[in-house]
């Protein structure tokens, strides 16, 4: 009998290392299986459209955009500039969106969409896209027979001189103006113009640039 009993309980601590072996092994495909079933997520990509980069005030512009990969996305929409604001929306099952939106103060925007972090996918944004909300102004110009003069603004009045007069707005302020589809950048160089329903007096120079007759209406940003 003294025989037995060593062998019986090698047999047992054969048996429950085997035992423990299987456990470990089905704890290691469990974990395994488990790990590569965890949603894998992807970086998505937005885009983002606008109709027209320049709108009158109040007016509106519509935008559209596209989160891939393609399904149901959560967006939010945020237009940055003197209107603040956010827009939440969903995408279309194909990852496509469209919203119309209307700029409701004067003045130079940026609107970015964003894409929510979701179960598989990391959110991203678009690209910045510009929108500037203008409103008609009267305005004239000058020049001619005051070239060699000087102006309020410092410095001397050229042909070729760029920038406007305003009555108000500071010094070296950049005006956007837009005429007929073309656009400019200029600053204010000078104090004018003092004809009733006129806020801008344009140089020659920057009247040539806008294809602008004279007198009459041009879109600012200011």
């Amino acid at each position: 009998m003294r025989f037995i009993l060593p062998v019986i309980g090698a047999a047992m601590a054969l048996s429950i290392g085997a035992t423990a072996a299987v456990a470990q092994q089905h704890h290691q495909q469990k974990h395994h299986r488990h790990h590569h079933e965890a949603p894998k997520r992807v970086k998505s990509h937005v885009a983002l459209h606008l109709s027209g980069h320049s709108v009158l005030t109040g007016g509106g512009v519509t935008l559209r955009g596209k989160v891939r990969p393609s399904g149901a996305h959560r967006v939010k929409v945020v237009l940055s500039g003197p209107d603040q604001r956010t827009l939440a929306l969903r995408t279309k099952s194909n990852g496509t969106f469209r919203v119309k939106l209307a700029a409701g103060a004067i003045g130079n925007y940026d609107v970015t969409a964003y894409n929510l972090h979701e179960v598989r996918v990391r959110g991203s944004h678009s690209p910045a896209r510009h929108l500037t909300s203008y409103r008609l102004a009267g305005a004239s110009y000058y020049g001619p027979g005051l070239y060699g003069n000087g102006v309020a603004c410092g410095g001397t009045l050229e042909p070729g001189t760029l920038g406007v007069a305003n009555k108000t707005l500071p010094c070296g302020t950049k005006v956007k103006l837009r005429y007929h589809g073309r656009q400019i950048t200029v600053p204010v160089i000078d104090r004018g113009p003092y004809v009733a329903g006129r806020e801008y007096d344009l140089t020659e120079a920057t009247k040539d640039a806008l294809g602008f007759p004279g007198v009459g209406y041009v879109m600012s940003n200011h």
